[in-house]
């Protein structure tokens, strides 16, 4: 546990540098374009409209799923995987691509994955700005079931931290591992229930696609925002994600802690 308390400590510890550097990382990206940060949301705009004509008029040819137009059931699923499958790319590869420069100095190397997450986290807060607008202009009131947008939040910034803070250790070692990462995320979007609802799945298929922990934040959100549920009506599986997030951090932690010395030698 000791090795989990250091890691959290340097994430509280520099909280103000890692907000530095993802603001330095997003004006960095974008310098060179006419529109600067305006492309953070034209590039998710235009992917969520590519997959609603693909997968809501051309697939399904504008039938709802339940009572609930494709469209905002889409873009439910839609906005937080546009935040996290970046964060987990780039939050996996955080300390390869910045070991030079920190290997340099003395500098708390296991808030890369924060940097990269936080990075990506501004445009998230944006596209969830741009939800509450449209949900009003499709008259979709959630109402009291916002009061655990927190939760949900908290569960995704804590589940994305422990992941990246994993995988990037492992990539640091094993640079091969950091090109299985992209083609799993490429593929984890038609296995969750982004583009398409797997509620009419059979046993024990649904059960299956529960076990990975990023179906249960991505339906979260849609609870949230739909009023469908509370994430305490589905205790075990609640108690199931946050052992599996706690696990995959005390686990990464440790090997953060053990390797993170070593990293320039593997390079």
């Amino acid at each position: 546990m000791r090795a989990v308390f250091q890691i959290i400590k340097e994430q509280a510890v520099n909280i103000h540098l890692i907000m530095r550097l993802a603001q330095f990382e997003i004006k960095s990206s974008y310098q060179l374009h006419y529109l600067g940060v305006v492309w953070q949301i034209l590039n998710p705009a235009t992917r969520i409209f590519v997959y609603w004509l693909v997968f809501g008029l051309g697939i399904r040819g504008g039938e709802a799923v339940g009572d609930v137009p494709f469209f905002i059931w889409l873009i439910l699923g839609l906005i937080p995987w546009l935040f996290i499958s970046p964060a987990i790319i780039q939050g996996s590869n955080s300390i390869f691509s910045k070991i030079n420069l920190v290997s340099k100095m003395k500098f708390p190397i296991s808030i890369m994955p924060s940097v990269a997450i936080a990075t990506n986290g501004f445009n998230f807060i944006v596209l969830l700005i741009l939800l509450g607008g449209l949900l009003v202009f499709y008259g979709i009131n959630p109402g009291y079931y916002l009061l655990q947008l927190p939760y949900y939040l908290a569960g995704l910034f804590i589940f994305l931290f422990s992941i990246t803070l994993l995988f990037s250790t492992i990539s640091a070692i094993f640079r091969d591992f950091q090109s299985l990462i992209q083609s799993l995320m490429r593929m984890m979007i038609f296995v969750l229930p982004i583009l398409w609802d797997v509620s009419s799945l059979p046993y024990p298929w649904l059960d299956i696609l529960k076990l990975n922990p990023l179906f249960y934040l991505i339906e979260g959100f849609r609870d949230t925002f739909l009023g469908r549920g509370w994430f305490h009506e589905d205790l075990p599986y609640t108690i199931y994600f946050w052992a599996v997030t706690l696990f995959i951090l005390f686990i990464g932690s440790i090997l953060h802690m053990k390797f993170r010395n070593r990293f320039v030698d593997y390079l």
